[in-house]
C-alpha cells in the first residue's frame, strides 16, 4: 500500500536541502519505491511531502542514503514525519506523455 509522507524539518535552509540533494543524487539515482517528491520553504524551514510504495521503502532510503549524508554534512536536528495510507494518487505528466 503506497504511504504519503509529510516532513516538517525547522531550521533546514534551502542551501542545505541542495547540497543534501546533490550528494544523495536522488533525481539522477532515484529511490527504490520513492513515488514522488516535493519540497518548500518559509521563514521557520522545510516542508516535505513524498508518496512511497510503503514506509518501509522511506526507511530504507534514510538509513542507507540520505542519513548518512545528512551525518556527514554536520545537518542536526530532527525532522517531524508522519505518514498516512494512500488512498489514490494521479500522475498528470506521466498520463500526458505520448506513447
Amino acid at each position: 500500500m503506497a504511504v504519503a509522507m509529510k516532513m516538517r524539518w525547522d531550521g533546514i535552509t534551502p542551501d542545505q536541502y541542495d547540497a543534501v540533494k546533490a550528494k544523495v543524487d536522488w533525481e539522477e539515482v532515484p529511490a527504490r519505491g520513492g513515488v514522488f517528491h516535493v519540497a518548500w520553504f518559509n521563514d521557520t524551514g522545510m516542508t516535505v511531502v513524498d508518496v512511497w510504495e510503503s514506509e518501509q521503502h522511506f526507511n530504507d532510503f534514510m538509513t542507507e542514503r540520505l542519513g548518512p549524508v545528512l551525518g556527514e554534512l554536520g545537518i542536526e536536528g530532527e525532522p517531524k514525519v508522519a505518514f498516512h495510507e494512500v488512498h489514490s494518487y494521479f500522475n498528470a505528466e506521466a498520463a500526458q506523455a505520448p506513447a
